[in-house]
């Protein structure tokens, strides 16, 4: 059965289940469910705990099982908490032996197992080994922190620590600040609200104090800039685009995610014009998500004349990647794709001209 992250609380309130999987790829999210797990099955009189990290297809599984069976001579229960840092099992005997613990987890009231993995496949969430966790046992996805979604997470965690920012405008930037300098990086986020919490004391903070405490520690993901771009938000994108290159992120990977925007764009404004139903196009287009979002806003006043340009734009760029010479572009990479960026916030996100006059 599937859990919220949110519903964890409410439901460890009311008692500990023998089976838990946690997957996700947000480090502090899971580490902070797993704690909860555990404090909850101590509190029930899970008193010892073992700790077994699956690595390579050589692992132990029998000992493993034969763990989940026995019960130490000094504790009455016990947890069984596995770590499949890989996602996968390593093979028929893991994948056997983690549905055999899935339907034994029923009949063995004194151990509960806690399995941790990272975020799954959807091709990983229909094994027969997830299936069998799924059946018997609660599992629990740990999705990202939006950026959209951070402030008000970061306002959160600050009142859970007697703090909060500045009523009015001045506490929407301090907010907007803090979530510039930590996106993408929820473990620092933590740091740095715990440091605040260390250097001030319970209370309001004002943006001069965040701007001096808190470190830039973002941490950019490529698939994210698309977003900032499609959203028409240049100053992120162009944030997002030096975080990258500080990072070490390669060119290509940059310019291939901007051109497949663009060509995704002109292929769906293509299937439109042909009497295409949108939510049809998106989805033989495999858009999804947020970004399918994005692109339904936009693609009723996508013009065809500015995606084919933007798509030479997307080719010119693609040779100053490859280390050719673009008459009108900047020789190097980074600066190519910055006016690229730049070029498709522009055209996707057209401002009103100025001084249009409606009538004689």
């Amino acid at each position: 059965m599937q859990l919220a992250l949110e519903q964890l609380g409410a439901h460890l309130a009311q008692g500990v289940r023998p089976l838990y999987t946690l997957h996700g790829d947000e480090p502090l999210q899971q580490q902070e469910a797993a704690d909860a797990i555990r404090a909850a099955a101590r509190a029930a009189g899970y008193t010892e705990r073992s700790v077994h990290t699956v690595q390579g297809a050589h692992f132990d599984w029998s000992s493993l099982l034969a763990a989940g069976s026995a019960l130490s001579l000094f504790a009455d229960r016990q947890i069984l908490d596995i770590r499949i840092p890989s996602g996968k099992p390593g093979g028929k005997e893991g994948a056997a032996a983690l549905a055999q613990l899935a339907t034994q987890a029923g009949s063995a009231p004194d151990t509960l197992t806690l399995i941790q993995l990272p975020r799954l496949d959807a091709a990983s969430k229909k094994t027969a080994w997830f299936t069998a966790l799924d059946a018997h046992g609660i599992h629990i996805p740990i999705h990202p922190i939006e950026r959209d979604k951070l402030p008000a997470w970061i306002a959160q965690r600050l009142k859970a620590q007697g703090q909060q920012v500045a009523a009015g405008q001045e506490g929407q930037r301090s907010l907007a600040f803090f979530a510039d300098r930590v996106e993408g990086n929820l473990l620092a986020a933590h740091q740095e609200i715990q440091k605040l919490g260390l250097l001030y004391p319970p209370g309001a903070l004002s943006l001069a104090q965040i701007e001096q405490a808190v470190l830039n520690v973002a941490r950019y993901d490529v698939f994210k800039l698309s977003e900032a771009v499609l959203s028409g938000d240049l100053a992120r994108s162009t944030r997002m685009l030096d975080g990258l290159q500080a990072e070490g992120v390669a060119e290509v990977l940059v310019h291939w995610t901007l051109a497949e925007d663009i060509r995704n764009l002109q292929r769906a404004r293509s299937a439109l014009d042909a009497g295409q139903p949108l939510a049809v196009a998106l989805r033989q287009l495999r858009i999804w998500g947020a970004k399918e979002q994005l692109f339904a806003r936009l693609l009723p006043g996508a013009r065809p004349t500015a995606l084919a340009k933007l798509l030479l734009a997307a080719h010119q760029v693609d040779g100053i990647v490859k280390g050719l010479h673009m008459p009108g572009w900047p020789p190097q990479p980074w600066p190519a794709l910055h006016q690229l960026v730049g070029e498709m916030v522009r055209a996707l996100h057209p401002r009103p001209a100025s001084g249009t006059r409606t009538g004689r």
